[in-house]
């Protein structure tokens, strides 16, 4: 607890209206019990769930319980029964000592919803106290002239019991001269008086020893004695006399020690000795006095400290004796007055550490608070911080609770630190604070995010399967099993794509995996989504996309489509001796299946029978004569020509050209040139071979020519030029048009065919046809 000096913060204040309290003590009517005190632990006072109307068992499904302000717990509730049982022995005397009557206060706090009951239980008295006085023995002095009827004041015993059980009657040992009176105070208690009924002669007997007896009400009553001693003195014929028989004064509780209180004076009439007083501090009606008195001056000081709250009012007898024995009684009313020199007490009911996110108002705690002194001393405000999302409600009395706002974020914030300050209204005001801690718990109200929307993974083909490809990422604000996030793989829509064959993806880290090895000639990219789906209860999800995208290697090889090399006869290229400079003797067309700088194909001349007389351009394949033939030329010519791919490693083909140079295209037929002086010394049979091999290579290219015409002036029939007339069906369909994509800058087409009215069937070369070529490009071309 922290006490300290109220400051003006700026906070959310709930003030307990004292005009409140009044209306709805009111309307409030406490359950009142009775039972006597020193019954035994277990006794059953009386059935809650009876009394109250309850249905059997509501206390038990409402968290029933009983709450009182002290540190002890009296009363034990039985939930299941609804029995109100007494926890240990009670003594009315320790709980409220002089107190009449003496009630408990409890309260019965149901939860789900709030209710409270105010239960009232009185303590009867039993008398289990006999009457003490608090000294053995007491001494009077009287004078020997003392009249009959003279009364004498005796100190009055103590009963902490209370009504009838307290002290009720006094007597006294039987004797000749005395007599015991008992009175009564305004307030009930006795207190007894010596009567004297026969005049006393110190000559005869100069001491007298009494027994003075206090009896209770009790049955059997109780009693306890002490020993008066009478001293008989010579004749002292006037009492002292106080000045008041009554004072009344207020001491504040925070008094210092030794403080002046009040000066008391008696007089007497009597000079000398018999004339001088002395003052006594008689018992008041506590049993430990905090009063001393001077016995001279009559000054009455403070000797042990003041507590309101223990005990507010305090009457005192103050007696004045003279030396001839003679008294006077004056009572002062000493009126304790209240400091505020006690902080407010806060005890807590109930408390709930933890309250889920998203609910609507919550209980969050429920506590009350109480503070011993009186008036504004006594009067308290609470408070909390106003920056919280939290409200102090008064719900019965000096009890409030503590309820969210509105619904709570847990993502926002997970914890709060809240400091409840009970402050009183006393002069200077005290504050207690009571600080607790709530923690919001986790709802899943919040769905994966991914990092992205959208991957783009980038896979070489020919990966080495289970390869790891890329990851995705998804995080999720809760916590807990609420944000352990599972990955997988969402059905596609396109029934194409065998995604379960191509990747797969880690649940646990999201990590993707090519499931075996991609070719970017058959499949180049593919896109599937990826579902993210944490664990809570309803799971929620969220999706990505990813797109793969397969990079191209080089892992192709040219491949060659003119001239054909699995023909059954070699295609023989016929070039006219009289064919300029530049001539173009065919072009070697081929491609490559990768793409990008893996197609971009360059052509190479490797070997030639005639070194010098060809040459091969290396972009577009194009074989040309690099000179002019003359009649020493060989008649038949063999070039292989390279072509190779940028790729890296390069990859390449060779094909292999049979050129046949021939005087003209108008002979029926071609014969073998001479072979030249140093030929014809070599091998007859090479000779024989290389003729047979011009031979099928001539009607190769005659029938590869013809089924080119045939093709092409099928789809040219509807053009103004003249039409290749060829019998249907007599060549087999197939025609080479090779188009711009990979390896060729432009479109191109060869046609090849015979005129219908050639009798002597003549060749006719056509030169190429070019589609949205550009005159340049065209020129180059032809060249």
């Amino acid at each position: 607890m922290k006490t300290a000096l109220a400051k003006p913060p700026q906070k959310r204040q709930v003030i307990f209206l004292a005009m409140l309290l009044l209306l709805w003590e009111a309307d409030s009517e406490a359950i009142r019990y009775s039972m006597p005190e020193e019954t035994e632990s277990g006794y059953s006072v009386a059935n809650l769930e009876k009394d109250l109307g309850l249905r059997v068992g509501e206390l038990a499904t409402r968290g029933a319980r009983i709450h009182h302000k002290g540190s002890k717990q009296l009363l034990q509730l039985d939930v299941k029964t609804g029995n109100l049982l007494l926890q240990e022995k009670l003594d009315r005397e320790v709980l409220c000592g002089a107190t009449e009557p003496c009630i408990l206060h409890f309260q019965l706090l149901l939860k789900n919803p709030v209710q409270l009951f105010q239960i009232d239980v009185q303590l009867t008295d039993v008398n289990d106290h006999s009457p003490e006085f608090l000294d053995r023995e007491m001494i009077l002095r009287i004078p020997e002239s003392a009249q009959p009827g003279t009364v004498f004041p005796l100190k009055s015993a103590q009963d902490l019991d209370m009504g009838s059980n307290s002290v009720q009657n006094y007597t006294i040992s039987p004797n000749s001269n005395f007599r015991v009176v008992t009175h009564s105070y305004g307030d009930g208690r006795k207190y007894p008086e010596l009567v004297l009924d026969k005049a006393l002669d110190r000559e005869e007997e100069s001491e007298l020893s009494l027994t003075l007896t206090a009896l209770d009400g009790g049955l059997p009553p109780r009693s306890g004695a002490m020993t008066v001693y009478i001293e008989v003195v010579d004749i002292n014929d006037n009492a002292p006399k106080f000045l008041q028989s009554l004072y009344e004064v207020q001491v504040p509780e925070n008094s210092p020690i030794n403080s002046l209180v009040l000066v008391v004076s008696a007089q007497d009439l009597d000079a000398g000795t018999y004339g001088s007083v002395s003052y006594t501090l008689f018992q008041g009606n506590e049993v430990s006095q905090p009063f001393v008195i001077d016995q001279i001056t009559g000054e009455i000081r403070l000797q042990i400290a003041l507590d309101f709250e223990a005990t507010k009012h305090y009457n005192v007898e103050i007696v004045a004796t003279d030396s001839g024995g003679f008294s006077g009684k004056c009572t002062v009313a000493i009126e304790v007055v209240d400091v505020n020199d006690n902080a407010p007490e806060l005890t807590m009911s109930t408390l709930s550490s933890s309250i889920p996110e998203n609910s609507p108002e919550t209980v969050v705690a429920i506590f009350s608070v109480s503070d011993p002194d009186s008036g504004d001393n006594g009067r308290m405000v609470c408070s909390i911080e106003n920056d919280l999302p939290f409200l102090l409600k008064p719900t019965f009395k000096n009890f409030y609770t503590l309820v969210t706002e509105g619904p709570l974020d847990r993502e926002s914030r997970a914890q709060y630190n809240i400091t409840i300050t009970v402050t009183d209204m006393g002069t200077p005001r005290l504050e207690t604070e009571h600080s607790i801690t709530v923690f919001v718990s986790d709802v899943n109200d919040n769905a994966p995010a991914f990092s992205q929307t959208s991957y783009k993974l980038l896979v070489p083909e020919n990966n080495s399967p289970a390869l790891h490809i890329g990851s995705v990422s998804a995080t999720d604000r809760d916590s807990g099993t609420n944000a352990q996030i599972t990955y997988s793989l969402l059905p596609t829509q396109d029934p194409h794509l065998p995604l379960a064959s191509l990747v797969s993806i880690n649940a646990d880290n999201g990590q993707l995996f090519a499931l075996r090895a991609l070719d970017f000639e058959a499949l180049q990219a593919f896109e599937f989504h990826v579902g993210a789906t944490d664990q809570g209860s309803p799971a929620l999800s969220s999706q990505a996309l990813v797109r793969v995208v397969v990079l191209d290697d080089n892992d192709n090889s040219p491949f060659v489509l003119y001239p054909m090399q699995n023909a059954s006869a070699p295609c023989t290229e016929l070039v006219p001796r009289a064919a300029e400079l530049g001539y173009l003797v065919t072009k070697v067309v081929a491609v490559d299946g990768d793409s990008g700088q893996n197609a971009w194909l360059s052509y190479q001349l490797l070997k030639a029978t005639e070194p010098g007389l060809f040459g091969v351009w290396a972009h577009n394949g194009e074989v040309c004569t690099a000179r002019l033939l003359s009649e020493r030329d060989a008649a038949r010519d063999r070039l292989v020509v390279l072509v190779k791919d940028n790729g890296e490693p390069p990859l390449s083909a060779s094909v292999t050209l049979h050129v046949l140079l021939v005087d003209g295209f108008s002979q029926p037929y071609l014969p073998l040139p001479e072979e030249a002086p140093e030929r014809a010394q070599g091998d007859s049979l090479t000779v024989y071979l290389v003729i047979a091999l011009a031979s099928v290579s001539s009607l190769f290219l005659f029938s590869v020519l013809v089924f080119v015409a045939v093709r092409l002036c099928r789809r040219r029939r509807a053009a103004p030029l003249g039409v290749c007339s060829v019998p249907e069906g007599y060549f087999p369909g197939h025609l080479v048009d090779v188009s711009g994509t990979g390896t060729l800058s432009q479109s191109y087409q060869y046609e090849v065919c015979l005129t219908s009215d050639s009798g002597t069937k003549d060749f006719k070369f056509l030169k190429p046809i070019f589609h949205n070529v550009s005159p340049k490009s065209a020129r180059e071309a032809t060249h």
